[in-house]
C-alpha cells in the first residue's frame, strides 16, 4: 500500500505520457515543447479528443465548433448574477458548470457524438463563465464572446472588455496547451472516476473542478503571486527567501510529486513570463522570479514547476490572483472531457479497496445505558 496512490498504476490511457525522470509530458504522443512551439491551443483540442493533429479542414471546423459555442444560458447568467460578489470564483466555477447540465437537451444522452458535442460546449463556455462572474462582481456587465477570436484571444477580450495585443494572446494560448492535461492527476482521476458510474459528464467535469479547487492541486501559482506582491522589489527577494530557509517553510511553485528534473512546462511559462512581464513594463515580477528560482535551486536543489512563472504572466495579462485557478479549469476542460470520452469508451466502474486499519471485526454491541 502506497499513501496518496504514489507511482500506483491504476489504469490505461493513450492521451498523456510522462516520464518524471527525463522531464518528459506528452499528449497522444506529442511532446509539450512541440505542442508549444508549434501548435494552438484548438489544434491540441483536436489531438486530445480525436487522438492524432488535425488537417486543415478539421482545425477549422473545430475552430468553429468551439467559436460558436462560446455562449452561456441566459438562466445561467442569471444564476450567477444572484451569486454572493465575495464567493471564490472556482465555486461559481463549479456551480455554474452543474448548472448547465439542466439546460442542455443532450445531457443525459451517452452516446459518443452525444458526449463530444458537450466536450466542446463545455470546453468553450468555462471560460464565458469565469470571466461573466468577474465583470458581474466588479459591477459590470458581462461581454459577450467574439467568434471571430481563438480561445485565448476571446478569453482576454472578454475578462478585460478590449482586445489583448499579440504578445499577451500568444502567452495565453501558450498557456492553455500547457495545462491542457496531465495524465492521471488528482481532478483528472476524480473525473474518471464519476465517469465509470456512467453518471453524465456535466456531474464528471463537476467533481474534476471540485478537485481542482483544493489548494494541494490547483492554487499553487495564486500562493506564488501573493508571495511576489508581499516581496515587492528584487532588492528585498534574498533576506525573504533565506528567511523562509531559516523558518524551514516551503517557497510555493516549486518540486513536483511526478518530475525529479526541470517540469517541461515550466521551461516555457520562464520564457513567458519574461516576454510578457517586460512587454506590460512590470519586468520586476519576471526579475523577482528569476531570482527566487537560483536561490532555490542553489540552496534545495528544487525546480520550479508550472505554477511558478504562471503566476507573474497571469498577472500581467490583467488576470486576478483568484482567476488564476479558474483559467487551469478553462484549459483542463480539454484533458477532462477527453479523459471522460476515453473512460466511457471502454468502462469499467473505478472501485479500488482500503487497507483497513481499525479495531479488529469481533466487537460486541453493548446496550447504551452501560457503555
Amino acid at each position: 500500500m502506497k499513501a496518496g496512490l504514489e507511482d500506483v498504476i491504476a489504469g490505461e490511457s493513450g492521451i498523456c505520457y510522462i516520464d518524471g525522470a527525463k522531464g518528459i509530458l506528452a499528449y497522444r504522443g506529442y511532446n509539450i515543447h512541440e505542442l508549444a512551439t508549434n501548435s494552438t491551443f484548438e489544434e491540441t483540442c483536436y489531438l486530445l479528443w480525436f487522438g492524432r493533429l488535425p488537417k486543415q479542414a478539421e482545425l477549422d471546423d473545430i475552430s468553429r465548433k468551439l467559436s460558436s459555442s462560446r455562449a452561456i444560458p441566459q438562466a445561467v447568467v442569471d444564476a450567477i448574477r444572484v451569486m454572493p460578489k465575495k464567493a471564490l470564483p472556482m465555486e461559481v466555477l463549479r456551480t455554474a458548470v452543474s448548472l448547465l447540465s439542466m439546460y442542455d437537451s443532450e445531457a443525459e444522452d451517452m452516446s459518443p457524438e452525444a458526449n463530444l458535442r458537450k466536450a466542446i460546449r463545455l470546453t468553450a463556455q468555462t471560460a464565458t463563465i469565469v470571466t461573466a462572474f468577474h465583470r458581474i462582481r466588479g459591477g459590470n456587465e458581462p461581454v459577450a464572446p467574439r467568434a471571430d477570436l481563438s480561445c485565448a484571444a476571446n478569453f482576454a477580450y472578454m475578462l478585460n472588455g478590449a482586445p489583448a495585443n499579440d504578445t499577451m494572446v500568444k502567452a495565453l494560448d501558450i498557456a492553455l496547451i500547457l495545462h491542457a492535461d496531465h495524465e492521471w492527476n488528482a481532478s483528472t482521476f476524480a473525473g474518471r472516476v464519476t465517469a465509470g458510474t456512467l453518471s453524465d459528464i456535466y456531474s464528471a467535469v463537476t467533481a474534476a473542478i471540485g478537485a481542482l479547487k483544493g489548494p494541494l492541486h490547483g492554487g499553487a501559482n495564486e500562493a506564488v503571486m501573493r508571495m511576489l506582491q508581499q516581496i515587492g522589489e528584487v532588492s528585498k527577494v534574498d533576506a525573504f527567501v533565506r528567511d523562509i530557509f531559516a523558518q524551514k517553510k516551503k517557497i510555493p511553485g516549486f518540486g513536483h510529486r511526478v518530475y525529479h528534473t526541470e517540469d517541461p512546462r515550466a521551461t516555457h511559462l520562464r520564457k513567458m513570463s519574461k516576454e510578457t512581464c517586460e512587454r506590460a513594463g512590470q519586468a520586476k515580477w519576471y526579475d523577482m522570479s528569476a531570482r527566487i528560482e537560483e536561490l532555490v535551486k542553489s540552496e534545495k536543489k528544487l525546480n520550479p514547476n508550472v505554477d511558478f512563472y504562471s503566476a507573474s504572466t497571469y498577472f500581467v495579462s490583467g488576470m486576478p490572483i483568484d482567476l488564476f485557478t479558474p483559467f487551469f479549469a478553462v484549459s483542463r476542460m480539454s484533458g477532462w472531457t477527453a479523459h471522460i470520452l476515453e473512460q466511457y469508451s471502454n468502462n469499467r466502474l473505478i472501485r479500488p479497496r482500503a487497507e483497513y486499519i481499525g479495531p479488529a471485526p469481533d466487537l460486541k454491541w453493548v446496550p447504551i445505558a452501560t457503555r
